[in-house]
């Protein structure tokens, strides 16, 4: 399990951080924990895009994500193009109020393919979640 940032980001660790999970040759799950905005998205893409090439299903888990910002929906959308060329799967666990209105807001929470939790999306299909329109 590698937590360090890559490059000069080693001062961001009490900002962002990241754990990989092993689930057999073909799945990972990326757990992401602490804020997601124009200084850390970058180390996101980074992290999406070397478990991307390194297994045909990824989970990323946002349900520690206490912030989420333009820039990390903006690593994860170019993540998900990537699956979609690629060939392989991008799932996403929001977790949090915070992570699902920042989707939500955006209109991107339908783009993905969610979760609501890790065992959910490790044993998941497909399933789409459309945004839905005031409460409920």
């Amino acid at each position: 399990m590698n937590t360090e940032p890559p490059g000069d980001g080693s001062d961001l660790g009490e900002v962002i951080r990241f754990d990989v999970v092993d689930h057999g040759p073909t799945a990972r799950v990326l757990h992401v924990v602490g804020e997601l905005d124009t200084l850390t998205a970058p180390l996101l893409a980074v992290r999406l895009a070397e478990q991307q090439a390194a297994v045909p299903k990824l989970v990323v888990d946002l349900s520690e994500v206490s912030f989420l910002g333009s820039a990390g929906l903006a690593a994860l959308v170019e993540a998900k193009d990537a699956a979609d060329r690629d060939g392989s799967r991008l799932l996403v666990v929001p977790g949090s109020r915070i992570v699902k209105r920042a989707l939500e807001a955006t209109g991107l929470l339908s783009l993905f393919t969610v979760a609501d939790d890790v065992p959910e999306a490790l044993g998941a299909r497909r399933r789409h979640v459309r945004a839905r329109s005031g409460a409920g």
